[in-house]
């Protein structure tokens, strides 16, 4: 870790306004794209994001300078999205079962050399059921393995690969339907 981030984080260990108004500007680009990934839309993102900032800044002082700050930082923000999502989950009583698609989602074997344009990617992402898109994240963006992520979300570990196939799934049909639109 070089001396510049040590002091800064040193400073947002002090409440510094202005170490913490640094922080804020040196990690925000990355942390908000982690929330936009895991949350619905961008309303959801921007509490997500406050809130974890929040979070960050009264549990910097645990942070141990073992490790990597920015990793530290980042399970900050994905566990303020997992939690949210979870509570969001409970509130509206959503069960797993409700998400149940057809599992044949037909494959286009046409390969397309047209490049689907990376907001529009996020945009299928985000509207991925919660349930698909907390397994999705989690194991595409993250790398968590399936066994960490049944941990972290209390489910079977055949519940989150059969999660991830269906996202999968889903965000592959949701893509092949815009590319064919270019195409026609």
């Amino acid at each position: 870790m070089d001396k510049q981030l040590r002091a800064l984080i040193q400073k947002c260990v002090k409440k510094d306004r202005e170490g913490q108004r640094e922080l804020y500007a040196l990690l925000s680009p990355v942390l908000y794209g982690i929330c936009l990934k895991y949350m619905k839309n961008k309303t959801e993102a921007d509490d997500v994001f406050q809130d974890a900032f929040i979070t960050l800044f009264q549990k910097i002082n645990q942070y141990k300078y073992k490790g990597s700050f920015e990793g530290w930082v980042k399970r900050i923000f994905v566990n303020e999205a997992l939690v949210v999502l979870r509570n969001k989950q409970r509130r509206l009583h959503i069960a797993i079962e409700e998400f149940d698609i057809i599992d044949s989602i037909e494959e286009n074997s046409e390969e397309h050399s047209l490049v689907i344009p990376q907001d529009k990617l996020l945009k299928h992402i985000q509207q991925l059921p919660d349930n698909y898109r907390m397994v999705f994240n989690l194991y595409v963006f993250e790398g968590y393995d399936h066994k960490t992520i049944a941990s972290k979300l209390n489910v079977a570990v055949g519940t989150s690969k059969s999660l991830l196939s269906r996202a999968k799934g889903v965000l592959r049909s949701r893509i092949n339907e815009e590319l064919n639109k270019k195409v026609s």
